[in-house]
């Protein structure tokens, strides 16, 4: 005779979690985030963990701190400086779910500093600092990575940028994960002049567990001073050309960029930690 199987689970600790599909309306689509809202802190490994286990592009986690929420981002290996698709994910749940009543919520990184994010209507703004781009050679070890050859490379602070000559290309792009992964950088945006928006890209990093991100904010740093400049323009419309999509309205403010986008509540439950 099959043992019968308790399922009165009655675990150490419960701990709420959701997962909100973000610049996008749409379920499936834009670039899911796991979102931990805390009362405060869980250990480092614990939280690395807990990211390991959703096996997201990232798992973000919050404590109300005063008047802001400190805020820290995990991909499933590492945690990373800033991520700005998991950031909106965070001020959704605060404004749909846990009750934030104001139209702007400011978070503080200890790696990235203050970051902030306004509601109007369903449209999610985040205000960043913007990166600085810095132009470098175009070597081999850039050029061999792909099938397609770029016509310029730069350099942010934790990312590498390569340009391209048009939307086509980014979109048939092949990359070689196996030679990314070698390039000292968190990631490699490939991006290119669009045609219904003002620019593409795309979002590769395997040096920290993502091979493709489906829409990437932060990334987005780097990629709005640039097309800035190159457009003559401070308002930009852009779209991440994953196989999930992703759409973004873009300004630039000079020493910071504000990124918008919507989201779209796909799960919502309990982690049970023993």
């Amino acid at each position: 005779m099959m043992e019968k199987t308790n399922f009165n689970i009655k675990p150490n600790m419960t701990q709420k979690i959701y997962q909100v599909d973000a610049f996008t309306d749409q379920i499936f689509k834009g670039n899911p985030a796991a979102v931990c809202p805390l009362e405060k802190w869980l250990s480092d490994e614990l939280m690395q963990n807990i990211a390991m286990e959703n096996n997201l592009s990232e798992t973000v986690f919050f404590v109300k701190e005063g008047e802001q929420y400190h805020i820290r981002w995990f991909t499933p290996q590492v945690e990373v400086d800033l991520c700005g698709h998991a950031t909106l994910a965070a001020a959704y749940v605060l404004f749909h779910h846990e009750k934030h009543e104001e139209s702007r919520i400011d978070f503080y990184s200890h790696k990235s500093g203050k970051l902030t994010v306004t509601k109007e209507r369903n449209l999610l703004s985040l205000n960043f600092p913007a990166d600085k781009l810095n132009p470098v050679d175009l070597n081999n070890e850039y050029t061999d990575c792909f099938d397609i050859k770029p016509i310029a490379a730069y350099r942010g602070k934790s990312d590498l940028m390569l340009l391209f000559s048009s939307e086509n290309e980014i979109q048939k792009l092949v990359p070689d994960f196996i030679k990314l992964a070698k390039i000292e950088a968190r990631g490699i945006i490939v991006t290119a002049r669009g045609k219904a928006v003002d620019f593409v890209s795309r979002f590769f990093g395997p040096q920290v567990g993502v091979n493709e991100d489906p829409v990437t904010g932060s990334a987005h740093t780097l990629l709005i001073p640039y097309w800035a400049k190159e457009l003559n323009k401070t308002e930009l419309s852009a779209m991440q050309l994953s196989q999930r999509t992703g759409s973004l309205q873009c300004k630039f403010l000079g020493e910071r960029v504000e990124i918008s986008g919507r989201g779209k509540l796909y799960m919502a439950g309990e982690l049970f930690l023993s």
